[in-house]
């Protein structure tokens, strides 16, 4: 319920956002808005920050082993908020279990981001990991940061 809640609060904040862009604004904000809106939801609910995981990649993901400078952050942050994402609500499984649904749900989530499934698996597997790494017994109902 917290995702739904958070989806359609980031929705509408995308698509006011979005507007000093035009039509294109609007419709990539509002899935952008409702993307990251869902994450603060479910971040409430399952005591993960967005913003704070948003801020960490862009600092980090230069220095990660399959960057390349031919794509730019805005490239791989989709690929990284479905990695934690996905992770929060898979929190038993395992990434082998789930990586075939994770590779549809980049090919229907990527926005407009031009990294293929091969690069953005390994920018996904990257956050998806870190989610154990800052937070390991991540409890509904807990906090975060």
């Amino acid at each position: 319920m917290s995702t739904g809640i958070g989806a359609a609060s980031g929705g509408i904040a995308g698509v006011t956002a979005g507007a000093i862009g035009g039509p294109v604004g609007v419709a990539v904000g509002a899935v952008v808005g409702a993307v990251v809106g869902g994450l603060v939801g479910k971040g409430a609910g399952e005591v993960l920050n967005p913003t704070v995981e948003e801020s960490y990649w862009r600092e980090a993901y230069r220095n990660e082993p399959y960057f390349n400078s031919n794509y730019t952050f805005d490239d791989y942050l989709p690929a990284y908020r479905l990695g934690y994402a996905l992770r929060l609500d898979n929190r038993e499984a395992e990434w082998d279990q789930v990586e075939a649904e994770l590779q549809v749900d980049w090919e229907r989530n990527r926005d407009t981001s031009r990294l293929d499934w091969g690069d953005a698996r390994q920018a996904m597997h990257a956050a998806w990991n870190r989610v154990e790494q800052v937070q390991p017994d991540a409890q509904v109902g807990g906090t975060y940061y």
